[in-house]
């Protein structure tokens, strides 16, 4: 999921990984300093430069890019864990880490968070607090210029009314569970064409049931 800064796409992602059952939130590492409120673990793994540039070394990340003069990455170790263990995986992340996303992964989900209007981003912007009047506008004039990556994206939620747009992301991503492409063919074979399969061995002959057992001389 993409979103210009302040468009609401972190309070989105939280409430989501509350309400939709077998969805994880994948918690990012960041250069920037916490903002009021942020919590280590939490909102990002806050790193310092060093630790940040190692891990890209070391290719920890499955996707990482600056961003307003810091550096975002997604752990690599951390989403591949949560992917195997069957767990739809969010990614908060901008649209550079996205291209990276859809260059290494096949089966991903693309949504992107516009704001209703580039006023209301900013005054969200204003309103959050822990930036700078210069931070601000350089965050608002990206976003001018970002927003138009909407066309790389599967879905466009409008985060007009929170409720109405938590509504459409769980529509989202209900429907794409349920897509032909992700059926569990294991699950199919078993309860449909095997049994099918079994009762057709049967009628022609070639299995002999437990009563036709019973009743050879």
């Amino acid at each position: 999921m993409s979103a210009p800064s302040g468009a609401g796409k972190t309070t989105l992602c939280k409430q989501l990984v509350a309400t939709v059952p077998g969805l994880r939130h994948s918690i990012s590492y960041t250069t920037r300093k916490p903002r009021p409120g942020e919590v280590h673990g939490r909102e990002y793994f806050f790193v310092e430069d060093q630790l940040f540039q190692d891990m890209i070394q070391r290719n920890e990340f499955a996707e990482w890019a600056p961003v307003y003069g810091h550096f975002y990455g997604t752990p690599r170790s951390a989403l591949t864990g949560m992917m195997n263990q069957g767990l739809d995986v969010l990614l908060e992340i901008d649209t550079q880490g996205a291209t990276q996303i859809k260059k290494r992964f096949e089966d991903v989900v693309y949504i992107y968070i516009l704001p209703p209007s580039l006023e209301t981003l900013r005054s969200r912007l204003e309103n959050r607090g822990g930036d700078a009047p210069e931070e601000i506008q350089r965050r608002h004039q990206k976003a001018r210029e970002e927003v138009w990556s909407y066309r790389n994206y599967d879905y466009i939620v409008r985060n007009d009314d929170m409720k109405q747009a938590l509504q459409e992301l769980e529509a989202v991503i209900l429907a794409e569970r349920i897509k032909t492409k992700r059926l569990d063919i294991g699950w199919l074979e078993e309860n449909f064409i095997r049994e099918k399969d079994d009762a057709s061995a049967v009628r022609d002959g070639s299995t002999i049931t437990p009563q036709q057992e019973n009743r050879r001389p």
